[in-house]
């Protein structure tokens, strides 16, 4: 397992759970506002983290964590993710892990083995081909469907996730996140994530401004109507 990055005691990166989480390198979508901009298009130049060394403070600091969250760049891009799941597990530790939802299979076979406790999946758009381009930067229409099907997938499952949309204002209005809920009717959370320009892969979204209290407020109000339970993260 390549690991680029790690925090070795986290307080919010699982809602009610302390946690470790990694970094993995590498990310099959180009958002532009991304702010892991090293990790995403030069993950070479970032020291890494043995999976040695992760797995023996995981099994030093078991009696006080929960469990690890796996966050990127994209995991499940990584070849022996069920493997080092598997790893985690067999410490008695529960696994969150973040994805985009472009590799359902996987995610399916995570789940039908009982390698992941939790995933958050991250809708970058309305399920469109040309409003997820213009999020993610992907040129293959099939990406879209792949991220349904893996949104269908949990929805139908007994795992528990979340599903979330980092807010951008002049990618993400009122029209996108009802679009959104819409195609997600019934989910049981949706979070929406106000944008942070702390480093974005389009240097042009640096100078983007992060959406207000009342417009990330204003949106959750319209994401309640179709969600089972709504929350907004990131607010200054």
């Amino acid at each position: 397992m390549i690991v680029k990055g790690f925090i070795d005691v986290s307080f919010v990166d699982w809602d009610g759970h302390i946690v470790s989480v990694i970094w993995t390198p590498g990310c099959n979508f180009r958002c532009p506002f991304c702010f892991n901009r090293s990790l995403v298009l030069n993950p070479d130049s970032l020291p890494s983290i043995s999976e040695e060394y992760v797995i023996d403070f995981l099994r030093k600091n078991r009696s006080f964590l929960d469990g690890l969250c796996i966050t990127g760049g994209e995991p499940t891009l990584q070849p022996d993710l069920d493997e080092f799941c598997s790893k985690v597990k067999m410490l008695g530790l529960k696994v969150k892990l973040d994805s985009n939802g472009s590799n359902p299979g996987i995610l399916r076979r995570l789940i039908l083995n009982g390698l992941v406790d939790f995933i958050a999946l991250d809708i970058k758009a309305p399920l469109d081909f040309e409003s997820y381009r213009r999020s993610t930067g992907i040129q293959s229409e099939d990406i879209v469907d792949k991220v349904v099907e893996s949104i269908n997938l949990l929805m139908s499952s007994n795992i528990d996730y979340e599903f979330r949309t980092t807010i951008v204002p002049n990618l993400h209005g009122e029209v996108d996140v009802e679009r959104i809920c819409k195609a997600i009717r019934g989910a049981r959370k949706y979070v929406l994530q106000a944008y942070n320009p702390r480093d974005p892969i389009d240097p042009a979204f640096k100078e983007v401004k992060p959406p207000s209290k009342s417009f990330m407020l204003q949106l959750a109000e319209i994401a309640s109507k179709y969600v089972e339970k709504v929350s907004v993260r990131g607010l200054s």
